[in-house]
């Protein structure tokens, strides 16, 4: 089939111009309808989101008033805070139960411990009991003046304790009594740490490591 087209060149332009036209009239109130919709969403959103607010600041003035109206609150509350730092002050607490083992490693067999206290928050060890004589008391000090320890994957030695004094002292009929006041390193009870006693196994009193040798005194040269 064979189709001619007899409008005049004038009226095809128009009859495309009123299509544009049409498309560009519907396009713009697609764009309208679409803008109002959104509109109305963010107004609804707005009103919502006021009244959400508004009924949160109510929620929030109940409770307030529900918290003033309880009793002792300020105590609870400090109750409270202390309960959430105890897992810290556990993991801080000194190892106490080492006592007993640095004991046995530095307390001599003609020693005995009647007596002992231990001040955390000053450091301090005091102990009292009774030897068998006065030179093994001597010893007992002299060994605490040089036990050492060292920490888990180190090698360097640290004084244990320091401050060693014989505060009292006294011969008795069966032997002697005395007291020993020292300090400690805090390491030694220190959670965290692993630590290991250098306890000297020689004699080390200075009675014996700071005698004379005895080819000072030549008996022949007096002669």
């Amino acid at each position: 089939m064979i189709q001619f087209n007899l409008l005049p060149d004038v009226k095809v332009q128009f009859i495309k111009a009123q299509k544009s036209k049409r498309m560009v009239i519907v396009i713009s109130v697609l764009a309208v309808f679409v803008s109002l919709t959104l509109m109305l969403v963010m107004i609804s959103a707005t009103a919502f989101q006021k009244r959400h607010i508004s009924d949160l600041n109510k929620d929030i003035k109940s409770y307030e008033n529900n918290l003033q109206d309880t009793g002792d609150l300020a105590k609870i509350l400090t109750i409270q805070n202390q309960l959430n730092s105890l897992p810290n002050l556990y993991k801080a607490r000194p190892v106490t139960s080492r006592l007993v083992g640095f004991l046995q490693q530095t307390t001599p067999a003609q020693i005995s411990i009647s007596s002992l206290k231990l001040d955390f928050e000053n450091t301090t060890i005091s102990v009292q009991g009774t030897a068998d004589t006065l030179e093994s008391v001597n010893r007992y000090v002299d060994t605490l003046k040089f036990t050492t320890y060292t920490v888990k994957e180190s090698e360097d030695k640290t004084a244990a304790f320091s401050g060693i004094v014989l505060s009292t002292f006294a011969r008795e009929s069966k032997g002697a009594s005395y007291t020993i006041n020292f300090v400690f390193d805090p390491t030694l009870f220190d959670s965290s740490k692993e630590v290991t006693l250098q306890v000297p196994k020689t004699i080390t009193t200075r009675s014996e490591t700071q005698l004379p040798n005895s080819g000072v005194f030549d008996t022949k040269a007096a002669q």
